[in-house]
């Protein structure tokens, strides 16, 4: 049984699973954030030292969620079939393809299309491609473990009471909630970005991400795999001027909306379906 299966078929809403990931996450940045605010007395070497290392830590806060929910409301098998999910790679071709195409396309558009109307060149960043680990820092510590549980674990649940439209707004909403201290801690990334725009961009990200894990078979990894798509593309793509970022966030969400409206109007025909095939019994 795959850990989705499992976890769908829970008797009690996981709501622990959101409190065990923001104390998690929160606890950890909370001193970072009082220290932005000088409210307690941690030089700016000693910041720029931990605020990375911190936001990474506290970026396991759904894994670390997710395995306490699990544990405490199903038992130890559900904990090793969901960990044996994280190693499960086949993810198939579409939940491959799709994320390279879409997001890296958009990330590119968005970058280039404002030359279109007089907006300033910006060179595309090579030197990651030429610092391995940076990349490789990027691609599976920059984010990406929260999908262990987001997408990995609680999407599932959401998605099974709200439907797939409502269930990863909902996801989505919440997983840009998450982000919040983030916001308020001084070099952390999103402190100079929009709050609507990053909005936007989890509401979107979130209705694609729950399309790439149903093409993936409901693979852990897929979630994993499209938000280090994200993070790659908007790394290399320089796309931090207001203009080229509220175009790159609209085209996630843009995405999210006609990936999710297609699947959402494919699982109410299934539903009818099974339905009718009830009813005529």
């Amino acid at each position: 049984m795959r850990p989705s299966t499992a976890m769908v078929a829970q008797s009690r809403f996981p709501y622990r699973f959101f409190v065990v990931t923001f104390l998690w996450s929160w606890i950890i940045w909370l001193p970072l954030v009082l220290a932005g605010f000088h409210v307690i007395p941690l030089g700016p070497e000693f910041l720029a030292k931990a605020d990375i290392p911190a936001i990474i830590l506290a970026a396991f806060g759904p894994g670390i969620g997710a395995l306490y929910s699990l544990w405490t409301l199903e038992n130890g098998r559900a904990v090793r079939n969901y960990l044996r999910g994280v190693f499960d790679l086949r993810i198939g071709w579409r939940a491959f393809l799709a994320p390279l195409i879409l997001i890296g396309g958009s990330s590119c558009a968005a970058w280039l299309l404002p030359e279109l109307w007089g907006a300033q060149h910006l060179d595309f960043h090579f030197f990651l491609l030429a610092s391995p680990l940076n990349l490789l820092i990027i691609v599976f510590l920059a984010g990406s473990q929260e999908e262990l549980g987001w997408r990995g674990y609680i999407l599932d649940p959401l998605e099974e009471r709200l439907g797939p439209f409502f269930g990863s707004l909902a996801l989505g909403l919440i997983w840009a909630a998450w982000h919040l201290p983030l916001f308020l801690i001084p070099g952390s990334g999103l402190d100079a970005i929009p709050p609507l725009g990053f909005l936007l961009l989890t509401t979107g990200c979130s209705w694609f991400f729950s399309w790439i894990r149903k093409a993936s078979g409901q693979r852990m990894v897929s979630g994993i795999y499209a938000h280090a798509c994200v993070n790659v593309s908007g790394s290399l793509f320089p796309i931090a001027p207001q203009a080229r970022y509220w175009l790159w966030v609209s085209f996630a969400f843009v995405i999210g909306l006609v990936t999710v409206s297609v699947r959402s109007f494919r699982h109410s025909q299934a539903r009818t379906t099974a339905e009718n095939l009830v009813m005529n019994r």
